[in-house]
C-alpha cells in the first residue's frame, strides 16, 4: 500500500477532484423519482389532535429519537388515520417563535420529493406547538449500524451505497435551492423499507431559533461555522468528509487527527479492520482523497454535490445486491418473516368468531390499575351504574348478543368516571359482528390510544381494515401487531 499512499498524499494536498462529465440519470433512476412523487401525498397541514392520536398522546414508548426523551427536540414514531407510519418531530417552544418563516420553511422543504430523502409529508403550527411530519424509516440510522452493530459490521459495498446515495440526495436538494443542511451526521441518515440509505429531510430546516446548526461536538464542525457561527452549502461538504471518515474507519474521528494520519500515511489507523480484505488499495486511496478535499480549510477548494456523485459512481460495488442483503436485513422488517399467531391468522381470515372467542378468555387481564380504581370508587351511586352498565355488556358480549353490547359498553364508556381499552376492544369487535367497520375502527384506535403497546388494538384495527376492503393498511396494522405481541411474549 506504500507507493499508492505516496501517490494519495500528492494528490491530497494539491490536487482538485474534477468531475468526469455530468452523469445522465438512467430511466430507472428516473421512473424512482417519479415513482416517489406518485406514492406519497401531497403536503399536509396536521392539526396537534391528529398527531395526539398518531402518537398515543405523545407517548414515551414511541419516542425514537437516538438522544432520548430529554433532547430538546424528540422525534416520535407515529400512525395516521390512513396506517401510514410517520416520524414526529416536536420541537421545544422556544423553537421557531414565528410561526410564519416556520410555517414557510415547512412549505418549501415539503415540496421536495425524492427517493434519497426521508421526504417531508406535512407540518403542525397551533399555538406555541411546531412539529414537523415525515416519512417513517423503520430500519434506524447509520450511527447505529455503523458503531452499535450487533449482528455485523457493515459491508465495504454498502459504505459506498451509503456515500453516493447522500450525495445524491444533497444534489437534488442543491438543484431545488436547498443547499443547506444543518449538522449532517450519521444520526442524519436513516433506512427505509428496503434497507436503503435515505438523507432525513429535518436537517432541511434550521434547529432552532438562533440558528445554532451543530449540534455535535465543536471538533466535528466546519472552521468557518466556529469563525462566522453560519452554514453555508460548503459547510456541508465538510460535514460530508466527516461522513466519509466515519464510513472508511466504522467510528467517529475529529477531522484534524483523521488529517494527521493522512500526512503521516498512515491509512492502516484510519481504515475499519473489520474492512480487511474487501476492498483494493485503490479504492481506499479515492475515498479517503475525497474525504480530504471535503475538509479542505478553506471552503472555495471543497468539491461540490454534484463532482462527489461523479467520483463515487465508479466506486460503486455488488451493484446488482439489494441493499437488504447487504444489510442483512429482512425485507419488510422482521413481522414480514414472523409467523401469524392464532389471533393474527384469525384477522387475516376475518374469523370474526375466533377473535371473540379470543377475546372472551383474555377477559381483562390487560386492564392495569382498573380493578383497584374500581374497589376504590364502588361506594358512589354513579359508580355502581356504571359498573353494571359494564357487566351488562360483559353478559351480552359473552352470549354474543352485539347490538346489546354496543349499547351497554356506550353507557359505561359516555359515564366517564373509568376508562377500559378492554371494553374499547369488546366494542370494536362488537361492531365488527354488527357491519359496522367504520365504528369498529374508530373504537380500535381508541384503544391503541389508550393503551400504545397492547397488540389486542392493533389486530381491531387489522380486522377493521380488512372488512373495509382496505388491504394494504390492515396488513401494515396485521405486522405491527405481530411485533407488539412478539415483544410482549418476551418481556
Amino acid at each position: 500500500m506504500g507507493c499508492e499512499f505516496s501517490r494519495l498524499c500528492a494528490c491530497c494536498c494539491c490536487c482538485s477532484i474534477e468531475p468526469n462529465g455530468v452523469i445522465a440519470k438512467s430511466h430507472d433512476v428516473e421512473k424512482e423519482e417519479a415513482d416517489e412523487a406518485s406514492d406519497l401525498p401531497s403536503f399536509h397541514e396536521f392539526s396537534i389532535e391528529q398527531l395526539k392520536m398518531a402518537t398515543s398522546g405523545f407517548a414515551v414508548e414511541n419516542i425514537v429519537s437516538e438522544h432520548g426523551e430529554k433532547a430538546p427536540n424528540v422525534v416520535y414514531k407515529g400512525k395516521l388515520q390512513n396506517q401510514r407510519q410517520v416520524a414526529i418531530k416536536r420541537f421545544n417552544r422556544s423553537a421557531w417563535p414565528d410561526s410564519r418563516q416556520f410555517l414557510d420553511e415547512a412549505r418549501a422543504v415539503g415540496q421536495l420529493r425524492n427517493p434519497r430523502l426521508a421526504n417531508l409529508l406535512g407540518c403542525c403550527c397551533e399555538g406555541d406547538e411546531r412539529l414537523l411530519v415525515a416519512e417513517f424509516m423503520p430500519h434506524e440510522t447509520l450511527a447505529k449500524h455503523l458503531f452499535h452493530w450487533e449482528t455485523q459490521p457493515m459491508k465495504w459495498a454498502m459504505r459506498l451505497r451509503v456515500a453516493l446515495y447522500l450525495a445524491e440526495a444533497l444534489e437534488y436538494c442543491t438543484s431545488k435551492g436547498r443547499a443547506l443542511y444543518h449538522d449532517l451526521n450519521a444520526y442524519r441518515i436513516v433506512f427505509d423499507d428496503d434497507a436503503n440509505p435515505r438523507l432525513s429531510c429535518f436537517g432541511l430546516m434550521k434547529n432552532s431559533r438562533d440558528g445554532k446548526s451543530y449540534s455535535t461536538n465543536l471538533a466535528f464542525t466546519p472552521p468557518e461555522y466556529l469563525r462566522t457561527g453560519r452554514v453555508t452549502p460548503e459547510s456541508v461538504m465538510y460535514s460530508f468528509g466527516t461522513l466519509l471518515l466515519d464510513l472508511l474507519s466504522g467510528k467517529h474521528i475529529p477531522p484534524s487527527h483523521a488529517l494527521d494520519l493522512i500526512r503521516d500515511r498512515n491509512l492502516e489507523m484510519l481504515t475499519d479492520s473489520c474492512l480487511e480484505g474487501q476492498f483494493s488499495n485503490d479504492e481506499g486511496t479515492e475515498l479517503v482523497r475525497l474525504a480530504s478535499r471535503c475538509l479542505q480549510y478553506e471552503p472555495r477548494e471543497r468539491p461540490n454535490p454534484k463532482s462527489l456523485v461523479s467520483a463515487l459512481v465508479p466506486l460503486q460495488k455488488e451493484t446488482e445486491q439489494p441493499s437488504h442483503l447487504l444489510m442483512g436485513i429482512t425485507q419488510g422488517g422482521a413481522a414480514a418473516a414472523m409467523p401469524l399467531t392464532p389471533l393474527g391468522e384469525a384477522c387475516l381470515r376475518m374469523d370474526l368468531t375466533a377473535i371473540h372467542e379470543i377475546l372472551e378468555n383474555l377477559a381483562y387481564k390487560d386492564d392495569e390499575g382498573a380493578t383497584a380504581e374500581l374497589s376504590f370508587h364502588m361506594w358512589t351511586s354513579q359508580m355502581q351504574d356504571t359498573l353494571n352498565s359494564k357487566k351488562k355488556g360483559d353478559v351480552a358480549f359473552r352470549h354474543k348478543e352485539f347490538k346489546t353490547a354496543i349499547d351497554y359498553y356506550t353507557q359505561f364508556i359516555d359515564a366517564g368516571t373509568m376508562i377500559s381499552p378492554t371494553v374499547y376492544a369488546r366494542r370494536s369487535l362488537s361492531y365488527l359482528m354488527s357491519d359496522m367497520p367504520d365504528e369498529a375502527l374508530n373504537d380500535a384506535i381508541q384503544t391503541q390510544v389508550i393503551s400504545p403497546i397492547w397488540h389486542i388494538a392493533s389486530y381491531l384495527q387489522a380486522a377493521a381494515l380488512f372488512a373495509l376492503k382496505r388491504e394494504n393498511e390492515a396488513q401494515i396494522a396485521l405486522k405491527e401487531a405481530s411485533v407488539l405481541e412478539e415483544k410482549k411474549n418476551i418481556t
